[in-house]
């Protein structure tokens, strides 16, 4: 059963304590990054072998079997994902940043240019599992950067297939390179290539334990976009909300994985009981009931704040992956919210919206990491290169200026590349 618990009249330390994945993986992912690194292709085939029980003879997915693949998606299916991804677009659209020049007319230029990355890899998760919101939400953003190329990777089934909506999403998202890989050895391959994967510059998406590790050895010899935890969803409630509206919002988190994160912050010790016996009647018919039941009895909490303003508060420590404003006027209370990853407005805004749907990116950090990190967005996959320009007369202005701060700094030889160039005019 959830634990109930008042502010104020508990430990903050209980308040605010927060779920630890701790799986100590470091080693055996080392090993099979250097492995991968120094038989590529090979090693390949033999990890996914053990890992994925398929036998390969090729690690790519053909333009056959993606084609094969969308069209054995029903119909229905496909036209939800492409209003789906018509949204992730249209949102994401919106964060293009533009390039800038500044000319103050006095022999003085300075500029910023946007240049995407030339190529991302995105790492699905797969086997057994299927994640075709994950296609689109990681791959959408990329394309509209203006990244050369999208690699996906993404494990197969033991019969040495990719699940076919996961297939769809992809061609709906404009990627076309897929290959047959999962786990710590796809994060490798991405970050050093091998003779049949393509080295790329950026790496994003979710993963086990396995993956995160790599992608935090492989950090530096490319860029990631963040290392994910468990997942979490805070729900702010006043006391009007429905207890089996926010009881089911709670549950569709905790559905994900034992160690994924429920709370519930409201004004109402009535209405925290009433979510109380809403979880316990609500539970046992998931299909997913026992992975539900020990996320909620481990890791859920109902806390029952002063007011709304204290469980504002609550909420900005806490810093949660998602969050919910389940209140009356919503938006009157969005400029309270410092930290977090997503937020859905009112009462008629469940989560899911954002997981599949609403536009908004669904992949946001995790474990407090919202307090200094963002959603994944088109500025993930761009960076950026300033330039400046001066005539010499306009160097001739500042020379002095220069050497002086440099000199100050004790770096003599940077003094005198300004200074020369005055000595070069008398």
């Amino acid at each position: 059963m959830i634990k109930i618990l008042k502010y104020g009249e508990v430990e903050n330390s209980e308040i605010f304590a927060r779920v630890e994945a701790k799986v100590d993986v470091e080693g055996i992912v080392s090993d099979i990054i250097a492995d991968v690194r120094k038989r590529g292709d090979k090693a390949l085939f033999e990890y996914c072998e053990k890992f994925d029980r398929a036998k390969l003879t090729s690690l790519s997915v053909s333009e056959e079997e993606i084609q094969e693949a969308f069209e054995s998606v029903s119909p229905k299916f496909l036209e939800i994902l492409e209003k789906a991804a018509s949204n992730i677009r249209k949102f994401h659209s919106r964060q293009v940043r533009n390039s800038f020049i500044i000319n103050d007319e006095d022999g003085i230029v300075v500029g910023q240019k946007i240049i995407p990355v030339d190529r991302a890899g995105l790492y699905v998760p797969g086997g057994t599992a299927a994640y075709p919101s994950t296609v689109l939400m990681d791959s959408i953003p990329a394309v509209i950067a203006g990244v050369r190329e999208v690699v996906m990777v993404t494990p197969p089934g033991p019969d040495g297939k990719i699940n076919p909506v996961i297939l769809a999403a992809a061609k709906i998202a404009g990627v076309k390179r897929i290959f047959k890989l999962g786990g710590a050895q796809a994060i490798a391959a991405l970050a050093y290539g091998t003779e049949s994967v393509p080295k790329v510059d950026k790496i994003v998406g979710p993963g086990n334990a396995f993956v995160a590790e790599a992608k935090k050895q492989v950090f530096g010899t490319v860029s990631i976009d963040m290392i994910a935890g468990p997942s979490e969803i805070l729900v702010v409630a006043d006391k009007t909300a429905n207890p089996a509206h926010l009881a089911a919002d709670l549950l569709s988190q905790a559905e994900h994985d034992k160690m994924a994160s429920a709370v519930l912050v409201c004004d109402s010790i009535d209405l925290a009981n009433k979510v109380s016996e809403e979880l316990e009647r609500q539970i046992p018919l998931l299909p997913r009931s026992e992975i539900a039941r020990e996320s909620i009895d481990m890791n859920g909490k109902i806390i029952v704040a002063e007011n709304l303003s204290a469980a504002i508060e609550i909420s900005n420590e806490l810093a949660p992956e998602h969050l919910e404003l389940s209140v009356d006027n919503p938006f009157d209370y969005l400029d309270k919210i410092r930290h977090a990853g997503s937020i859905f407005m009112g009462k008629n805004c469940p989560e899911a919206l954002g997981d599949y749907f609403a536009g908004p990116n669904h992949t946001l950090p995790t474990s407090g990491a919202a307090k200094f990190s963002s959603p994944l967005s088109v500025d993930d996959f761009i960076k950026k290169s300033q330039y400046t320009y001066y005539t010499k007369e306009a160097l001739s202005r500042v020379a002095e200026d220069i050497a002086y701060f440099a000199e100050a700094e004790g770096l003599s030889a940077h003094a005198r590349s300004a200074l020369i160039r005055l000595e070069e005019e008398k």
